[in-house]
C-alpha cells in the first residue's frame, strides 16, 4: 500500500505551571469568555422566538457594541480572540442542532462548565520552544513531557483549567509522522465486558482493571468531609478540589490504559470488529451503572475509530442485537438463552466455548461477512441445518 502523504492535524496537551499574574489574567478571560458565550446565545435564543436567525457575523457586530458600552467594558481587558472564538464555536453548536446532530446549546455554568480559551495564531508567538499569549508579558512555563513534530507551527492553542486545579496548553499543529501503516490480513473481533474488559478472537483476555474500584474508599472518604462543609466557604472549595484531584488521578490511569491497548490493536490488525455498544441505555441499569461507566466502552470505542483513521486500518461495528454469545462460531447453531452468569456452555455439536472468546470469534465473522459481501450480521436460522449469513461468506464471494 502506498504511504499517504496528507497530514493530520493533532493536538499536543501539556501541563504548565502560571505565576500568579498570568492565573489571574486566564481566570479572567476564562468568564469573559463564559459571559460571551452566554450573551450570544441568549440574543439567538431570543431572535429564534421571533422566528428570526442570528449567524456569526450578527453575534460578532453584537459583541463589538456591548464592549462600547460601559457595563460590559471589562471585555477589553482580555484578548478579544478567545471571545471571537466562542461565537464560532456557539455557530458550530447551532449548525450541529440544526443539522440534528445535537441538541440545542446550553448555557455555561461558572460551577460546572470546563474552563478553556482558544487563542488563533494572531493571539499567540510560538518561538524556540516558548509560547506567549496575548496580553501576557512572560512565556508560560510548560512541561514538555513529549516533543512535538520537527517544525511544528501550532495554528491554534487552548488553554483551560480542570476541576482539580490542574493548568494544560494544548497546541493543534500538523503531525506528519502519523502515517497509514503497510496493509495486512490481520483480522481481530473485540467482545467488551466487565469480568474481562476485553476478550479478543485470538483467545487473549484483558483485564479489567476496575481504576475507580481502587480509590472508592478514599473518594467516598473526600466526598464525606465536602457535605460537612458550610456551602460558599473556603474549605468547602478545598475539600471539592480533593474530590476531583481523586476523579481526575482515575480518569489519567484509565485514559493511559486505553491509549495503550488501542494504539496496540490498530498498529497490529488490518480490520477490528466491535459490537455497537448503546452505552447510554446500559447505564441506566442502577445495578450495572458504575462498573460500566468505569470501563469506558465510549471512550475505547472512540480511540480505536480515530486511531484506526490515522493508520489507514478500519473498524466495522457489528448490530447490538446480533447473538453473539449465543451463537456456536463452530457449527452455527443458536441457543434458546444465554444468562449472563453462564460463562461456558457446550454445543449440540459437542464444543465447549467460553462465552466471551466465543462472542468476539462471532464479531470477527460477521465483520468479515459485512466486509466481504455486505451480509446481514443476524443469523438466518435457529438450528444447525441451514446456512447462516456468516457462513455463506465463502460462497457469496464466488463468480
Amino acid at each position: 500500500m502506498s504511504v499517504t502523504t496528507s497530514q493530520v492535524k493533532r493536538a499536543f496537551k501539556y501541563r504548565f505551571y502560571p505565576t500568579d499574574a498570568q492565573a489571574a489574567e486566564l481566570s479572567r478571560t476564562f468568564g469573559c469568555v463564559r459571559k460571551v458565550y452566554n450573551m450570544a446565545l441568549a440574543a439567538r435564543t431570543e431572535a429564534w422566538a421571533r422566528q428570526e436567525r442570528v449567524n456569526y457575523n450578527q453575534s460578532s457586530a453584537m459583541l463589538t457594541a456591548w464592549k462600547k458600552t460601559e457595563e460590559l467594558a471589562y471585555l477589553n481587558e482580555v484578548s478579544s480572540v478567545p471571545l471571537q472564538q466562542a461565537l464560532r464555536h456557539l455557530q458550530v453548536a447551532f449548525t450541529n442542532f440544526f443539522g440534528k446532530r445535537a441538541r440545542y446549546p446550553r448555557f455555561k455554568s461558572r460551577k460546572k462548565s470546563r474552563k478553556s480559551a482558544e487563542y488563533t495564531a494572531s493571539a499567540f508567538r510560538f518561538r524556540d520552544g516558548e509560547l506567549r499569549l496575548a496580553k501576557m508579558s512572560e512565556s508560560l512555563r510548560i512541561v514538555w513531557s513529549r516533543p512535538l513534530p520537527d517544525g511544528a507551527s501550532p495554528s491554534t492553542v487552548t488553554v483551560s483549567q480542570d476541576a482539580a486545579g490542574r493548568w494544560f496548553v494544548s497546541l493543534l499543529c500538523d503531525d506528519p509522522g502519523i502515517k497509514h501503516l503497510p496493509t495486512t490480513d490481520a483480522a481481530i473481533g473485540i467482545d467488551a465486558g466487565l469480568d474481562h474488559l476485553l476478550t479478543f478472537s485470538t483467545g487473549e483476555k484483558i483485564a479489567n482493571p476496575r481504576h475507580e474500584r481502587r480509590d472508592r474508599v478514599a473518594l467516598a472518604k473526600a466526598q464525606r468531609r465536602l457535605t460537612k462543609k458550610a456551602k460558599g466557604s473556603a474549605n468547602r472549595a478545598k475539600a471539592r478540589r480533593k474530590v476531583a484531584k481523586i476523579h481526575a488521578r482515575i480518569a489519567d490511569r484509565r485514559r493511559d490504559a486505553l491509549h495503550k491497548i488501542t494504539t496496540r490493536l490498530v498498529r497490529e490488525n488490518q480490520t477490528l470488529v466491535i459490537e455497537d455498544l448503546t452505552v447510554r441505555n446500559m447505564v441506566k441499569n442502577r445495578r450495572l451503572a458504575r462498573a460500566i461507566s468505569d470501563a469506558a466502552w465510549s471512550q475505547f470505542r472512540s480511540m480505536l475509530e480515530y486511531k484506526a483513521a490515522w493508520y489507514g486500518r478500519e473498524v466495522i461495528a457489528i448490530d447490538r442485537w446480533f447473538p453473539s454469545s449465543k451463537l456456536c462460531s463452530s457449527c452455527g447453531a443458536l441457543a434458546d438463552e444465554m444468562p449472563l452468569s453462564v460463562r461456558t456452555w457446550t454445543c449440540e455439536c459437542g464444543t465447549i466455548h467460553d462465552r466471551d472468546v466465543n462472542a468476539a470469534k462471532n464479531l470477527l465473522a460477521a465483520g468479515r461477512a459485512v466486509a466481504a459481501c455486505g451480509a446481514g450480521v443476524r443469523p438466518q436460522r435457529s438450528s444447525p441445518g441451514g446456512q447462516s449469513a456468516m457462513k455463506q461468506e465463502t460462497s457469496r464471494r464466488e463468480p
